[in-house]
C-alpha cells in the first residue's frame, strides 16, 4: 500500500465546480447546492485499507457534521478498470452496507479530483459558507497499524470552530493514505 500525503491546496481556495452522479444516479451540481453553515467534500473509495481504517468513525463524525448544517459528500475518483471494486455499483453497495447518510460520488473523468488537487484516499476539504477552503488536510492522527485510536477529532474540532465563527489555525497536518489510481 503507496502512502500518499494530500497535496495540501492553499486555504481560501473557491470550491471546485462539479456535477456528478451518485449511489442512485442523480446528479449532484455543487452550484446547485443549497445554502449551508460549510460543505465538506472528501476523496474516498472502496478498497482503500486507509478509508477501511477510518470509515466507520468517518461514517459517525460525518453524520454529526451533517448535524451542525454543513453539507457533506464523500468522492471515488479511482480508474474503475484496473480497480474493480470501486466502480459505481459498488460503491451503491458499500453505501447502503456502511449506512452513509452522504451522497457518494463517482468521478468517472478523474477531472473533479484534478480540479481538487486531490492526491490520496482519504483527504478531506472543508469550505466555509461562501465554499472558501478552510480546512484541508487529515481526518486525524490514526493510521493503520499506528495504534492511535480513530476519532476524527481534527476534521470534527475544526467543523465546530467554523460553526461557532472561530479562529481556524492554519497549522493543518495533511492526510496520508492511497494514492489516487489515475487512469
Amino acid at each position: 500500500m503507496a502512502r500518499t500525503p494530500s497535496t495540501m491546496l492553499p486555504l481560501g481556495t473557491q470550491m471546485p465546480e462539479f456535477i456528478l452522479p451518485n449511489t442512485e444516479s442523480t446528479m449532484i451540481n455543487s452550484k446547485e447546492l443549497p445554502l449551508q453553515k460549510g460543505y465538506l467534500v472528501a476523496f474516498i473509495c472502496n478498497h482503500c485499507p486507509f478509508v477501511i481504517h477510518i470509515q466507520d468513525k468517518m461514517t459517525e463524525v460525518f453524520k454529526s457534521i451533517q448535524g451542525l448544517g454543513i453539507y457533506t459528500c464523500a468522492i471515488s475518483s479511482n480508474d474503475v478498470v484496473n480497480y474493480p471494486d470501486d466502480s459505481p455499483e459498488k460503491m451503491k453497495e458499500a453505501h447502503q452496507k456502511i449506512g452513509y447518510t452522504f451522497d457518494y460520488l463517482y468521478d468517472e473523468t478523474q477531472d473533479t479530483a484534478k480540479q481538487f488537487n486531490a492526491a490520496c484516499t482519504p483527504e478531506f476539504y472543508l469550505f466555509d459558507d461562501q465554499k472558501k477552503l478552510v480546512y484541508r488536510g487529515q481526518f486525524d492522527g490514526s493510521r493503520p497499524g499506528n495504534d492511535i485510536e480513530v476519532s476524527g477529532i481534527d476534521l470534527m474540532s475544526t467543523a465546530k470552530q467554523l460553526i461557532a465563527n472561530q479562529p481556524i489555525s492554519e497549522n493543518q497536518l495533511p492526510s496520508l493514505g492511497c494514492n489516487i489510481k489515475w487512469k
